[in-house]
């Protein structure tokens, strides 16, 4: 029996998206699978008091955060510490999973990263307030959702 014209669009469009047939949005290059019981390579920015790379191991409230969602999906972490566009472009070529350091969601780096929803609200030293994001790589919107998924967890409210 064919689809109906709606059923038929419905089809489409979420093939469109990159939804799986579960109904869960795909990552094309598999990066939430392949981190899963695995290694998460997460670059981060030193950009105090979110990330602090002064130290052997990176510290701050995003480490905390990045190290529950890492428990969460059961990795391990490898850590590299660099500048933003460093960081930017190792995850814009598939070398790095997230990135972390006090980015905000006015990010200049959407051409090399998925940002993701604000997960919390900052004030600046100059007392303005900012939105705070994190990045993976683009397309992996399973690795998105995932990531957004404990950030909400972990801020509840943040979100307007």
């Amino acid at each position: 029996m064919p689809l109906p014209a709606a059923g038929l669009a419905l089809t489409a469009a979420l093939a469109l998206t990159g939804c799986t047939s579960s109904g869960y949005p795909a990552d094309p290059e598999g990066t939430l699978d392949r981190a899963t019981g695995g290694t998460l390579r997460v670059g981060v920015v030193h950009h105090p008091p979110y990330v602090d790379a002064t130290g052997a191991e990176p510290s701050g409230s995003e480490v905390e955060l990045v190290e529950g969602f890492a428990r969460q999906i059961g990795a391990e972490i490898d850590w590299t510490v660099s500048g933003e566009e460093a960081v930017m472009t190792a995850l814009k070529k598939g070398d790095l999973d997230l990135v972390a350091g006090g980015l905000t969601s006015k990010s200049p780096w959407t051409t090399h990263g998925a940002i993701t929803r604000d997960y919390a609200k900052a004030t600046r030293p100059d007392g303005k307030t900012v939105k705070l994001v994190m990045a993976v790589p683009l397309g992996e919107n399973q690795m998105l959702t995932e990531l957004e998924r404990y950030l909400d967890a972990a801020h509840p409210g943040a979100q307007p």
